[in-house]
């Protein structure tokens, strides 16, 4: 709490230091971060890694049922994306990722680029290594990260209130030993299982405007204990005792 308070309060000292030397708080960065440093002002037509970069952070900030692609181009998408993250933590909303956009993302984001509310340890509760799934291990622990920022997202859209995951990514061997489906998103590492407060309707009524493809809740065979998000190539929401 006290690295995160002080990373949140850094950000805030150099931002207004900048303005104060007449420096424009629009070009630069707004101080090195530990996990990833944008180095440009991003806006609609910018292209790169960096674009890439904040396309995972902004991916939670989306229409129902739409998706945002992790294609490093800031498109109209991207652009709406990032105005709704804007707006959410009361910034200009503008669609222009500038200085005080991403230093409200360095405050929300640990040394390992996981947002402050979520770990790797809650995403993979099977292996140490992100191993023995269907893909591979660094495909796994990336797609987990993905999966983290949207959550990030809803968690805030709910008012900030924790959100508890009973289960992540699985390697095969502990997909078969829960009696996971052979095709589950869980072995992609992009999938997580939601359990607790809020209930499991609102988990499931409220991923639909968080980029989450794949919805599977109450009413759902196998479901009634849980809310399962994931991204799915093939879109499929099935919650009937929710309204899905």
């Amino acid at each position: 709490m006290f690295r995160r308070m002080s990373r949140l309060i850094l950000s805030f000292v150099m931002l207004a230091s900048s303005v104060a030397v007449g420096v424009s708080v629009t070009a630069g960065t707004a101080h090195a971060d530990s996990c990833y440093t944008w180095n440009r002002t991003l806006s609609q037509g910018s292209s790169g890694s960096d674009v890439t970069q904040l396309q995972i952070r902004v991916a939670g900030w989306v229409t129902s049922g739409e998706r945002l692609s992790y294609d490093g181009q800031y498109g109209a998408r991207t652009t709406a994306a990032v105005k709704k993250f804007q707006a959410a933590y009361g910034l200009s909303a503008d669609g222009v990722a500038g200085p005080a956009t991403f230093s409200k993302i360095y405050a929300l984001q640990d040394a390992d680029c996981t947002p402050v509310h979520f770990s790797y340890a809650e995403l993979n509760k099977c292996n140490s290594d992100w191993s023995g799934g269907a893909v591979s291990a660094a495909t796994a622990k990336s797609n987990a990260l993905k999966t983290m920022w949207k959550l990030e997202a809803m968690r805030h859209a709910l008012g900030d209130v924790p959100i508890t995951i009973s289960s992540g990514f699985r390697s095969r061997a502990c997909n078969n030993a829960v009696g996971g489906s052979a095709t589950s998103r869980h072995l992609y590492g992009d999938a997580a299982d939601l359990v607790g407060s809020p209930s499991l309707c609102r988990l499931a009524q409220q991923s639909r405007t968080h980029g989450f493809s794949e919805i599977l809740g109450p009413g759902y065979p196998g479901h009634n204990d849980h809310t399962h998000v994931a991204f799915d190539p093939s879109p499929y929401w099935s919650a009937p005792t929710c309204g899905i």
